[in-house]
């Protein structure tokens, strides 16, 4: 099959009609995460998401062990992380950023399931906030790579 022969974006940009999506969102920093999450929310329900789960998990460390499982349920087209990190006086910030995004990478390649990484990693709540929009990118990534994965 040629690239020119796949037309996975066909329709309108943001297109989720008929996918199904799971949003899994860290509580850590809840006043981010949560507005994250309605960021993500209404743009899976502009796009005519025809389902959509969220599940919270203790902090940003915890979202592939929740992506995994859900991913490996096959129920969702794609599944949508959110997360904040915020630099902190000690390592752990290099630790929780590292590890999410490292395992929620090995996620989506070993269950071929999309994971949308929205994961932010500031140095200070302020700019956490700045990026509260972040969600919203994360959402439409989600789509974009359940429509390509959903016509390979």
């Amino acid at each position: 099959m040629s690239a020119e022969s796949v037309s996975w974006n066909e329709g309108l940009p943001g297109d989720a009609r008929g996918l199904k999506f799971a949003i899994v969102v860290a509580r850590f920093h809840t006043a981010v995460t949560e507005a994250m999450l309605s960021c993500a929310r209404q743009s899976l329900e502009d796009a005519g998401a025809e389902a959509l789960d969220i599940f919270h998990v203790p902090g940003s460390f915890e979202l592939p062990l929740a992506v995994k499982l859900l991913a490996q349920r096959r129920v969702y087209h794609a599944i949508v992380a959110l997360g904040a990190v915020i630099r902190g006086e000690t390592p752990h910030f290099d630790f929780v950023s590292a590890e999410a995004a490292r395992g929620l990478q090995q996620v989506a390649l070993e269950t071929g399931v999309p994971v949308a990484f929205g994961v932010l990693t500031t140095d200070t709540l302020q700019q956490a906030q700045a990026r509260i929009s972040k969600g919203r990118d994360a959402a439409l990534a989600a789509i974009e790579m359940a429509r390509l994965a959903a016509a390979l």
